[in-house]
């Protein structure tokens, strides 16, 4: 489904343009009709406009059907200041800034402003990300509808309550360098055994793609696909247990939750911020 909106860009970082290659390879947004605006780096934007054909110079906010804020979190103030007076109330914000609540950007922006809240991760590079969506005070169910069909064009689409967005930030967000670190270390042992790296690379890569696909397309508990895989005392189940011998099962637990309370800590800022 191709939509006839603008959508403009504040912040041309990896996120920016995982949703931008996203949407251009679904053919949800057509090129022509998606701008991008950042401050800080001319030569990121011009790299953005060789790769995808889309514009950078002239943008008008005023004219964004979709407003994108895909910063830092240290820019996002000046960013909100900068459209406050731009904003009118059928635009659609959406916000894929780390840790930060509608509650602040609404305050920010004044008035009452069509704030949604995501969190998608960098797969959607691929058409495969899975996301959060949350949506502020006064956002209508067409434009949570809207940004459903947007980013359901690279991944999966999950609207959540926000106060869990930074659960899904340890699940989702993060977890894709957790799985690249496993990876890689299921690689360097393969290696290490004797395995040529270039087949150790793609071989982990496709056994990671059929697992999830399996978790996907079938009922079974994540214990009763593993002893699927598992006989007794065969070599997985001797992996499995060098595995918890070694703390791999509570270290994955220790990344998700630190990914968490990191993803609070940085939200706190903005909390504070509204409370004065």
């Amino acid at each position: 489904m191709t939509l006839n909106q603008s959508i403009a860009f504040l912040g041309a970082g990896p996120m920016a343009e995982a949703i931008i290659s996203g949407i251009i390879n679904k053919q949800i947004i057509p090129a022509p009709h998606i701008f991008v605006q950042n401050h800080h780096n001319k030569e990121r934007l011009l790299d953005l406009r060789n790769k995808y054909h889309i514009n950078i110079d002239n943008v008008e906010i005023e004219k964004a059907d979709i407003i994108v804020l895909a910063m830092q979190p240290k820019h996002l103030e000046q960013a909100l200041l900068s459209i406050k007076n731009k904003v009118t109330p059928d635009k659609v914000i959406i916000s894929v800034v780390t840790s930060v609540n509608t509650s602040y950007m609404e305050e920010c922006l004044g008035g009452q402003p069509q704030m949604i809240r995501v969190m998608p991760n960098t797969s959607s590079m691929v058409g495969e990300s899975a996301t959060a969506l949350s949506a502020g005070a006064y956002t209508s169910k067409d434009s949570v509808a809207l940004a459903m069909e947007i980013f359901r064009g690279i991944g999966e689409v999950y609207q959540i309550e926000e106060k869990r967005m930074d659960i899904f930030t340890g699940i989702a967000g993060s977890a894709p360098a957790f799985f690249y670190a496993l990876m890689e270390q299921m690689e360097q042992a393969a290696v290490e055994e004797g395995l040529p790296k270039s087949i150790a690379r793609y071989a982990i890569a496709q056994t990671v793609f059929g697992s999830a696909k399996m978790v996907l397309e079938q009922e079974e508990s994540f214990a009763e696909l593993i002893k699927n895989v598992a006989a007794p005392n065969g070599p997985t189940a001797k992996g499995l247990e060098a595995l918890e011998a070694f703390g791999g099962n509570k270290a994955i637990i220790e990344a998700v939750k630190a990914t968490v309370e990191r993803s609070k800590e940085m939200g706190e800022p903005f909390v504070k911020v509204l409370s004065k």
